[in-house]
């Protein structure tokens, strides 16, 4: 049996900003200029940042301890993985407030989601 990992309103209010985080990607990717970089860019980008959501979604729905981990560790990867794309963005373009608000939140949810699967290992010990 999963342990519980928090309350239930935490874990839907942390699915909602998750969610809310991956549609505010989509929408800056939406807003660029045309170009093979942003195609690129932009198609990596809006996989990682929605996989976000997705993967910590499943992650509360998991079938063991081990499994709620591993999939938090995926979260962390996709994570990790927007915060790089999201850099080369703002490499690319320079200074632009909506990239670094995205920024801002992508690594707000990195210390969530490096602190619960912290956690979660010392807790297995």
């Amino acid at each position: 049996m999963m342990p519980e990992n928090g309350n239930l309103e935490k874990k839907k209010a942390l699915e909602k900003r998750t969610r809310v985080f991956g549609v505010a990607v989509l929408r800056m990717i939406d807003s660029l200029k045309l170009s093979t970089s942003t195609i690129v860019i932009g198609r990596q980008l809006a996989k990682s940042a929605t996989s976000i959501g997705a993967n910590y979604r499943e992650a509360n729905r998991a079938e063991s301890y081990d499994d709620f981990i591993h999939k938090i560790g995926i979260v962390l990867k996709e994570t990790s993985e927007t915060n790089y794309w999201l850099e080369t963005l703002r490499d690319l373009y320079g200074e632009n407030d909506v990239i670094d608000n995205l920024l801002m939140e992508a690594g707000a949810l990195l210390k969530i989601f490096q602190s619960a699967n912290r956690t979660m290992k010392i807790n297995r010990a």
